[in-house]
C-alpha cells in the first residue's frame, strides 16, 4: 500500500499528457514540447518524472524513476527514524524511601534520560504524612540536582492531591560529559556524607521531626544545598 501511495505521487512518461514542461537539470531549465522531452528521456535511457506538477508549466527531471523511488524510500524512512517518540517515565517514592532505594531509583532514571525519554518523579504521601511535604519537596530537588548532568527541570516540584511530582527533561545528545568512573566517585562521596549525616541525625531525633526509619526526612537533610541551589536556579 505505502509503495503504490508513492508510485502514484508522481507522473512518468506517457502518463504527462501537458502540451509542454520545463525540464529542470543540472545545467539550469528549459520549457520545451513534451514529446520532444520524452524522445531525450529515451535517448538518455532515463525516464521522464513530473516532479511538480501544478507549476506553469510543470517541472520534470530525467532521472531513472526505479532509483528516484528508492531514494524517496529511503529518505522517508530516515526521517522517520529521527522522529524518536518521547515517552514520559515515572519514578515514586514513599515517605520511608531509604538511600538504597533512592539510589537504586536515581539509575533507573539516569538510563531513561539517556535514552531521550522524560522523567516524573513524584511522592505519594499516605495519611498524615502529607503534614512533611515541604520534605518531599527537598526530596524531589535533591533528585533533580543528582540528575543534572542528565537532564534539566522542566516543571519544579507541585503537590498534585496526595502526590508532589517533578518533571525532567532529558539533556541534547552530547550534554552528558561526566565519565562514569567521576560518577561512580561522586556517588561514593555522596554516600559516606549521608551516612554521616545519618548518625548524626539519630543523635539528634525528636518525636515528629523524623521517623526511627528515616526514609524521606533523613533524604531531606541533605538536600536542603539542592532545594537551595535549584530554586536560585529557577528564579
Amino acid at each position: 500500500m505505502k509503495n503504490d501511495k508513492l508510485n502514484n505521487q508522481y507522473r512518468v512518461n506517457e502518463q504527462i499528457r501537458v502540451k509542454e514542461v520545463r525540464v529542470v537539470g543540472d545545467d539550469g531549465s528549459t520549457v520545451m514540447p513534451t514529446r520532444q522531452a520524452l524522445e531525450m528521456a529515451r535517448h538518455q535511457g532515463v525516464d521522464l518524472v513530473e516532479i511538480s506538477p501544478k507549476a506553469q508549466p510543470p517541472v520534470c527531471r530525467f532521472i531513472d524513476y526505479s532509483k528516484f523511488l528508492y531514494q524517496q524510500k529511503k529518505r522517508a524512512k530516515e526521517m522517520k527514524a529521527k522522529q524518536v517518540k518521547v515517552e514520559v517515565k515515572e519514578i515514586r517514592f514513599g515517605p520511608q524511601t531509604g538511600e538504597n532505594d533512592y539510589n537504586f531509583k536515581l539509575k533507573h532514571a539516569k538510563e531513561f534520560l539517556l535514552d531521550g525519554n522524560k522523567v516524573r518523579a513524584y511522592v505519594f504521601f499516605r495519611g498524615r504524612s502529607i503534614l512533611f511535604k515541604e520534605q518531599g519537596e527537598v526530596l524531589l530537588l535533591r533528585f533533580a540536582n543528582d540528575l543534572e548532568e542528565f537532564g534539566k527541570v522542566e516543571q519544579m516540584p507541585q503537590l498534585e492531591g496526595k502526590k508532589m511530582a517533578i518533571f525532567i527533561a532529558p539533556k541534547k545528545a552530547g550534554t552528558v560529559k561526566k565519565s562514569q568512573q567521576k560518577l561512580d566517585r561522586e556517588r561514593r562521596e555522596a554516600e559516606a556524607k549521608e551516612a554521616a549525616l545519618q548518625a548524626e541525625a539519630n543523635k539528634k531525633e525528636t518525636e515528629g521531626e523524623m521517623p526511627a526509619g528515616g526514609g524521606l526526612f533523613a533524604n531531606a537533610k541533605i538536600s536542603e544545598e539542592a532545594l537551595r541551589k535549584l530554586k536560585e536556579n529557577n528564579e
